[in-house]
């Protein structure tokens, strides 16, 4: 940081082992570093990302992968021109070991299933995966605004929307309701659009909550009230 004229601040954050350590870990750093700080993603790191949606079943939220909110300045860089231009500077990276860690999903997708598709493909897929999430990212800034017009606790109007736009409206407001900040699956989806048609009274979504109907509108409650 001297070298190059910057400041430099250490933090640290405890994770405790478990499952879901990844995006545990991952939540605890990006909260540490405030929704300010810029993150170092590449183009490889975003076309990983896209596969992994992809064999989560995500729709096109999840395929638009890591979009472009002007904090990942290297997106459309590859990560070997970011070794690269680090070799150049004499500067060594601080490695983590969990990325050489198979036992994680990513780092097989990284080693194993990237590279077979590459090969059966017969091209470096990762611009073609890039130039997907950005297409399906052009789709999800459509959506996001086409559900700001949308309230999604009222009921009726939930109901007669058209189905991916419902969902769509559903997916923001429970992502904000879930203390982790992570959107519902489409099968938790599908329960609350049921409650919002009347065809169920209540539904229970991930994050310990209950989507109720009354009185016409959607609420968020505790699972178990």
């Amino acid at each position: 940081a001297a070298r190059f004229g910057a400041a430099f601040r250490a933090e640290r954050v405890a994770v405790a082992p478990g499952p879901n350590l990844e995006a545990r870990a991952r939540a605890a750093r990006h909260a540490r570093l405030g929704p300010h700080a810029l993150l170092g993603h590449t183009a490889d790191d975003q076309a990983e990302t896209v596969l992994l949606q992809s064999l989560r079943g995500a729709g096109p939220a999840g395929l638009a992968a890591m979009r472009d909110d002007g904090r990942r300045p290297l997106l459309g860089l590859r990560r070997q021109e970011t070794e690269a231009l680090c070799a150049s500077l004499g500067l060594e990276p601080v490695r983590d070991p969990m990325n050489d860690d198979p036992a994680y999903r990513r780092v097989r997708v990284r080693r194993e299933l990237l590279p077979l598709a590459a090969d059966i493909a017969g091209r470096d897929l990762v611009p073609v995966l890039a130039r997907h999430a950005a297409l399906f990212g052009d789709v999800a800034g459509l959506l996001d605004e086409l559900a700001a017009g949308l309230d999604p606790t009222d009921a009726a109007a939930v109901a007669a929307a058209p189905p991916a736009l419902a969902r769509w409206a559903l997916r923001g407001w429970l992502a904000a309701a879930d203390p982790s900040g992570y959107p519902p699956d489409a099968a938790a989806l599908d329960r609350v659009l049921a409650v919002a048609r009347g065809e169920r009274r209540a539904a229970e979504v991930a994050g310990g909550l209950r989507i109720v109907r009354s009185g016409g509108r959607l609420s968020v409650r505790p699972a178990g009230e």
